[in-house]
């Protein structure tokens, strides 16, 4: 089983500027204005423009309304240090670099739209 997110959003500019500068990820196929899907390694975030749902769509949130309470979006990858600095590199606002009690050391930022990102290391070191 793989898993794909797909993060409707106010600005896909934005997010798209967001998930490749800060992230690292990679434009597959062509960039829409309405959906753009990206990929990092195994992970496959597609990128909506809000304004395609509908008005009674259960995701739909009105503008200025903080998206993905409740959900956080965790990136495992093989360098954490690395991805923390090209994080900060990038100018993006990110939380300090950390080591938790269970063993494993990540990082956290807010997207665009207000999702929760943690990045964390792949395997306990």
């Amino acid at each position: 089983m793989h898993l794909s997110l797909e993060l409707f959003v106010e600005s896909p500019e934005k997010s798209l500027d967001f998930y490749r500068r800060v992230l690292g990820f990679e434009v597959q196929g062509s960039p829409g204005t309405e959906y753009t899907m990206l990929k990092n390694g195994d992970a496959v975030i597609a990128i909506n423009s809000r304004s395609v749902l509908s008005t009674d769509h259960p995701l739909r949130i009105d503008t200025g309304q903080r998206a993905g309470l409740g959900v956080e979006i965790v990136l495992k990858v093989a360098d954490v240090e690395g991805a923390y600095r090209a994080a900060k590199e990038s100018g993006w606002t990110v939380s300090d670099f950390a080591l938790q009690p269970w063993g494993l050391r990540d990082f956290r930022l807010i997207d665009p739209d207000g999702y929760y990102v943690r990045v964390t290391s792949r395997h306990m070191s």
